[in-house]
């Protein structure tokens, strides 16, 4: 491995060189996020990770070549100071980093987010200097090191569920000299110790917005979180906390995705051929295509969460040519096949899954084809809706 002042030494000049390129392409406007950046060695908090090789494997897995400055110092710490996100756990199991393997598939767990998008979560969330905030998944702590940089370790708690990606990101901030107040706990519950918050913005997703959070923010504070769920439909939400408990605010525009809080990933399904076997043979044509929102676009990233929101229990997957959508809450199930004319729709179960998911595409093209900006989430007793001048979806 080459020797600590080498390393710090190429560091300093990568780290510049990618602070300028965030600040080119607009990411830095407030100078006291640019020093932080300029000043936090994200090197630090990745001594290994893992990035995608040039070409899939077997059976079309992608194949993730672990990286550390023993095996590759160049391609390392080049990687480190890139705006990339740096995979750094797959399902939930730690790597021998002194003796790494290369990965075929998996889920991944845990990782530095990129720093673009990390920067651009601090802003929604407007923190400023005297804020107390709360951060829900901790990673690698480099997200952690940016805000006790530009705000002060005392104002900060950080949590993560993983005990050793804690113990991890707890060694690196503290040998940077930063200081703040850690914990292993689960997110979804916030942390009553420190409480109450100024600002909660969390790094994972959750399939609807926990109480606790709402119960453990001041009276004018704000939240940013993003919602998702089984359907792997995202959205944004920055709330404002107000005096009766109630949360309430807009979706936030582009297409940002977070690993599901560990408690609210996708239960496994079965065989979905299974499934298929029990639908009618009875079809009916279909007002709308799948493709409405699994294409790759920004529409169809926006259509995926409003579909969720109306099927909240849905998981979807491809059997052949066909699409399946089923619930393991309510046993019901629908598939979609292509047909001269479109798609032909099967339907089995108490509730009717794509007569749902053409309700909301039905309400969507005729409220105008409204983007995530122009609807808002009201939170209140348990109770969350979105709204929208021209429909309204319950998730």
């Amino acid at each position: 491995m080459m020797m600590p002042a080498v390393v710090e030494a190429d560091a300093v000049r990568l780290r510049e060189a990618m602070t300028q390129s965030l600040e080119a392409n607009g990411v830095l406007a407030d100078p006291a996020w640019r020093m932080a950046v300029a000043t936090v060695p994200r090197h630090r908090f990745v001594p290994g990770f893992y990035l995608p090789a040039r070409e899939p494997g077997e059976h079309g897995l992608t194949v993730w070549e672990p990286v550390t400055a023993d095996a590759d110092y160049g391609r390392w710490l080049a990687a480190a100071y890139s705006d990339s996100t740096l995979i750094t756990q797959f399902d939930d199991q730690e790597t021998d980093w002194a003796a790494p393997r290369v990965r075929h598939g998996g889920a991944p767990t845990s990782s530095s987010t990129l720093p673009s998008l990390v920067l651009r979560m601090w802003a929604d969330a407007d923190v400023a200097e005297g804020h107390t905030v709360l951060e829900i998944g901790t990673g690698s702590g480099y997200s952690t090191a940016l805000a006790c940089e530009r705000l002060s370790s005392a104002d900060i708690t950080s949590l993560d569920v993983d005990p050793s990606r804690l113990k991890t990101a707890a060694e690196a901030l503290h040998s940077c000299g930063y200081t703040p107040t850690l914990a292993v706990a689960d997110g979804r519950f916030g942390y009553w110790p420190e409480a109450h918050f100024d600002r909660i913005v969390a790094a994972c997703s959750f399939r609807a917005v926990p109480s606790t959070l709402i119960a453990q923010t001041r009276p004018g504070g704000k939240i940013l979180l993003t919602l998702s769920g089984w359907l792997y439909g995202y959205a944004r939400v920055l709330l404002t906390v107000a005096e009766d408990g109630s949360a309430e605010g807009p979706l936030l525009p582009g297409t940002v995705s977070f690993m599901s809080a560990r408690a609210d990933a996708a239960p496994a399904y079965g065989n979905p051929a299974h499934w298929a076997a029990g639908l009618p043979e009875r079809t009916r044509p279909a007002r709308h295509g799948p493709e409405r929102f699994t294409a790759s676009s920004a529409e169809a990233f926006h259509l995926r969460y409003l579909v969720q929101c109306a099927v909240p229990d849905v998981q979807l997957m491809s059997l052949g040519e066909n699409v399946v959508l089923v619930d393991i809450v309510s046993g019901s199930a629908a598939s979609l096949a292509p047909s001269a004319s479109g798609w032909d729709a099967r339907e089995s179960g108490p509730v009717k899954l794509w007569e749902r998911v053409e309700e909301v595409l039905d309400a969507f093209d005729a409220a105008g084809r409204p983007g995530p900006e122009t609807f808002r989430l009201h939170v209140h007793g348990g109770e969350q809706r979105l709204r929208h001048p021209r429909m309204t979806v319950t998730p």
